[in-house]
């Protein structure tokens, strides 16, 4: 994947592949030693809050999705269902 600075996907809208909208980009983590991405951080929309109690959360109940599962990042941030679910 391309680099791409983080205010350039932060606000956005994360969409798996299937098509179901996940919530809106908050942060990143990220380890400093390695620079490698661990999580983005996001604000989950009511429908997977309410179907998908199962999802990783912070103590804000916000969802940390795998970085590794992000595919591509456009008008939206795509991600691989599969490797969140």
């Amino acid at each position: 994947m391309a680099r791409i600075p983080f205010k350039e996907i932060q606000a956005k809208t994360v969409v798996s592949e299937g098509g179901r909208m996940f919530g809106k980009v908050l942060d990143i983590t990220v380890d400093v030693t390695t620079g490698e991405l661990i999580n983005i951080i996001v604000e989950p929309t009511k429908y997977i809050l309410a179907h998908f109690e199962d999802l990783v959360r912070d103590r804000q109940g916000r969802l940390l999705l795998p970085f590794s599962a992000v595919t591509a990042v456009g008008d939206f941030v795509l991600i691989n269902e599969q490797d969140v679910i």
